[in-house]
């Protein structure tokens, strides 16, 4: 998952390794056609952040290959094939999507050891030990604990005065059975995702994939957004929210990178950490408020979505919901909807609710959403759904098909916040909501600027045939 050649923790331990060991070093970045969504949009991305780190690669004393997929199960077999002329495979350690699974699963056929190293936050997924409820809960707990891990970070260039002997060529397995692509191959391919067993329904979006378009993007968000950040990122018309996201889901930058060159920016050191933190959101950083809401959002929300699918197995489904909103969903759920739409006219976004038919079209267009938007979606999705267990399932297909960071920890703990997942019960109690927290489209139109939001996404998508 971290798709990246730079502030990396796994390919730092894996170029010590080989250093140590005077070994040559095969980076292989894979790209399968059978994973679940798998489609034009998610393809294109990836296949761009693998040219970049070809083009990369160039410069490097290791051996880049890009092996992608051209149809279902033609990939394996060749993890065990390289092991078998390896010392060592090393892989980063996520919570994300499948590959939790996967590396359970391949570990025990390798004739050599796999060592998978956490890259994922800033504070190792483990350590915590257990599923913490709410922000709260997790925030208090890793503003104890991060004071020494702030100190260490990946290497930004971590080939830089090193050397490792070179691979003279690529294993057979990669020249023969399995071939790599070349710089130019890769290019190609990007624009010919139609070769390939995948869904064709979801085009790419403008939004480039990429070490380098990453790279421009929090150069940007540094420039024109960090600044105005706590004011301007609740409100659509203002497009004050980072845009990092994608990023962060593909690897193709990590939050290490990006906290360090936010708290480099702002003259932070050590010593302004808050003495005795309390789990209070503002004042633990000893940085501006703008920065301080930013790392909120990408230390702890970030991190408690990677925290609950470690230690929750199962966290998609509804009855892993803490049991006060499972008992009052359940409770409300034979109440009358005033109105309820199946999935396929919620895909279309021809509901009667513009403002929910606004975020739809952004999430189909573009494979993004107003991270503000994301929770009044849902929130509508379980009021017009026969169930509350339906609604989940909907939400969940609707994110993971379109958007570029779904599929995600983060975007799963944002999906079942909707139904009162990291939250506390409300008054009064409501018909089909209960005691989970109602959002509504009235109340947000009258608390959020987004006129020329509702301009730019007021087309409806269209009937598809999706679903």
């Amino acid at each position: 998952m971290s798709r990246r050649l730079h502030h990396n923790f796994a390919l730092d331990h894996a170029i010590d390794r080989a250093a140590e060991w005077r070994l040559p070093l095969l980076v292989l970045e894979t790209l399968r056609v059978d994973y679940p969504y798998a489609s034009d949009r998610l393809h294109r991305f990836l296949l761009q952040g693998m040219h970049d780190n070809a083009l990369a690669a160039q410069s490097l004393p290791l051996r880049y290959a890009a092996y992608v997929e051209p149809r279902h199960g033609h990939g394996r077999g060749l993890i065990e094939a390289l092991a078998s002329e390896a010392a060592l495979i090393v892989t980063d350690d996520s919570p994300s999507f499948f590959i939790p699974h996967m590396l359970a699963s391949v570990a025990p056929r390798l004739p050599v050891p796999l060592e998978a190293v956490d890259d994922y936050g800033l504070l190792p997924i483990r350590s915590v030990g257990k599923a913490c409820p709410t922000a709260f809960v997790f925030r208090r707990l890793s503003q104890k604990r991060l004071p020494p891990l702030l100190l260490e970070r990946p290497r930004a260039e971590p080939l830089f005065g090193r050397s490792l002997p070179q691979l003279p060529s690529l294993p057979r397995a990669l020249t023969e059975r399995w071939p790599a692509l070349s710089l130019h191959e890769l290019g190609r391919l990007t624009d010919a995702l139609e070769t390939l067993p995948i869904d064709h329904h979801i085009p790419p979006v403008a939004l480039t994939g990429g070490a380098q378009a990453a790279q421009m993007r929090l150069a940007e968000f540094l420039a024109h957004g960090l600044d105005r950040y706590q004011d301007d990122r609740n409100h659509p018309d203002r497009q004050g929210t980072s845009g990092l996201s994608p990023y962060l889901h593909f690897g193709h930058i990590g939050i290490h990178q990006i906290a360090h060159t936010i708290l480099a920016r702002e003259g932070w050191s050590p010593d302004r950490l808050a003495l005795n933190p309390r789990g209070a959101r503002e004042g633990y950083w000893g940085v501006s408020a703008n920065a301080e809401a930013f790392l909120d959002q990408l230390v702890t929300w970030r991190e408690l979505g990677a925290n609950t699918l470690t230690f929750l197995p199962h966290a998609e489904h509804f009855d892993t919901l803490p049991s006060w909103a499972r008992a009052s969903l359940l409770k409300h759920a034979q109440d009358p909807r005033p109105y309820t739409y199946d999935l396929a006219t919620l895909d279309a976004g021809l509901t009667h609710d513009r403002v929910w038919n606004a975020a739809q079209h952004e999430l189909v267009t573009t494979g993004l959403m107003h991270n503000y938007l994301r929770m009044l979606w849902g929130k509508r999705i379980l009021e017009w759904s026969a169930t509350p267990q339906q609604a989940l399932t909907t939400m969940l297909a609707l994110n993971d098909r379109y958007a570029l960071d779904g599929r995600d920890p983060n975007s799963l703990a944002g999906i079942t916040w909707c139904l009162g997942r990291y939250d506390r019960p409300w008054a009064p109690e409501r018909p089909i909501f209960g005691v989970v927290r109602y959002m509504s489209s009235a109340n947000t139109l009258k608390k959020l600027r987004m006129r020329r939001y509702l301009e730019a996404h007021s087309a409806p998508t269209g009937q598809r045939t999706l679903f």
